[in-house]
């Protein structure tokens, strides 16, 4: 929601002439002739104040915010612990991510940036990824043909984040591999052994090893829709598409926030694919920020390398529903250096056969500035 600033002028006609009184002037002249030169030199400074009045509009909508000399140190743990009958499905994943103070950004990132999105405050992340995917009936060492193979990803990430005051865009590249080279078995039985839970039995029938890449660009907007008692209020629309052998895929969604200093960034984090501001934030003006959240998303899904299994060799397989929609709430909390953000995601089934419903899980994000 851009606002040009409304000047108190008016602005000439098409044709350049500003309004005159016919009949002779102090000289003689008659106005319908006298006046065609001073009529142009006023329809031309006249169409200069209006030009510049739209472009000064324009420029103060797409101004960049402030830099931000901080780097950023994200932590992230999803887990479907809050989900019934937990450990099937999406069963849990972690991100390790840096981000980059604004400005930090490699030369031929920043000119790419500026040359696809224009000027604007720009960041570069990285990060490292694990995800966990089982069946439903993990108590048995070959599980149903029909049900969700035993899957895990591990990916290396980068991506250039470029902000202005209304929009956050992305653009990142993922690299890696996916089956038992990505260590879903040892870290998820790991885990069992050591909290006394009983292993998982079915991880030798897991999707074999291959590489991944994967890409995925996004932008998000901000509107902001005003205060409701003494709280701001904005939307946070987006688009997502991905391409790559792990996922291919369309996403539209949007958020709705409300809570103080929502300007300290794009909504709160998560592993795609779903809604995520990404892990860039900055510290507030008075050191404190929160606000709750509500948004849901669509996506429309060519290819998910975890439910069509490996392309180009034999493996599990299931068959894939084209369109999984979400739902998602939570809190965020900005103090000092740091950001906490909890949100519970609420999902459609991912493919025909899924059992239990509705499906379920928890991310939890905690973001330091140094």
């Amino acid at each position: 929601m851009c606002d040009v600033p409304v000047f108190p002028m008016r602005c000439p006609s098409p044709g350049g002439s500003v309004p005159y009184r016919r009949g002779p002037n102090k000289h003689g002249q008659d106005n319908a002739s006298g006046t065609t030169a001073l009529s142009s030199g006023r329809g031309t400074r006249r169409r200069g104040q209006c030009l510049g009045a739209v472009l000064i509009g324009l420029s103060t909508a797409q101004a960049a915010p402030p830099p931000d000399p901080a780097g950023i140190i994200t932590v992230r743990l999803e887990n479907d612990s809050t989900n019934p009958g937990s450990d099937r499905y999406y069963t849990g994943g972690w991100q390790l991510g840096y981000t980059s103070p604004t400005g930090a950004v490699p030369g031929f990132l920043a000119s790419m940036g500026e040359a696809v999105w224009g000027p604007g405050q720009q960041r570069f992340a990285i990060d490292l990824s694990q995800l966990l995917f089982t069946p439903s009936f993990t108590g048995v060492a070959n599980p149903p043909q029909n049900d969700r193979p035993y899957a895990a990803t591990l990916m290396a990430g980068v991506s250039l984040i470029h902000d202005t005051d209304h929009t956050r865009s992305t653009l990142g590249l993922g690299l890696g591999v996916i089956g038992p080279a990505a260590l879903g078995s040892e870290v998820q039985n790991g885990f069992h052994r050591a909290t006394g839970q009983e292993e998982l039995r079915g991880w030798d029938t897991q999707i074999p090893n291959q590489p991944v890449i994967q890409l995925a660009v996004q932008r998000i907007w901000r509107a902001e829709m005003g205060n409701i008692g003494g709280l701001e209020v904005d939307v946070l629309p987006s688009l997502t598409a991905g391409a790559g052998t792990y996922r291919i895929y369309g996403e539209a969604g949007a958020e709705i926030r409300i809570g103080q200093g929502l300007k300290a960034d794009f909504g709160a984090p998560r592993i795609r694919p779903g809604l995520t501001g990404t892990d860039a934030f900055t510290v507030p003006a008075d050191g404190f920020a929160w606000y709750v959240f509500l948004g849901g998303d669509g996506q429309a899904v060519a290819w998910d390398e975890t439910l069509d299994g490996l392309p180009f060799a034999t493996s599990r397989h299931v068959s894939r529903e084209p369109v999984v929609g979400e739902l998602r709430g939570g809190v965020a909390f900005l103090f000092g250096r740091m950001r906490l953000a909890a949100s519970h995601v609420i999902q459609t089934r991912e493919f025909r056969g899924q059992r239990g419903g509705l499906f379920q899980f928890s991310s939890v994000s905690l973001g330091t500035g140094f």
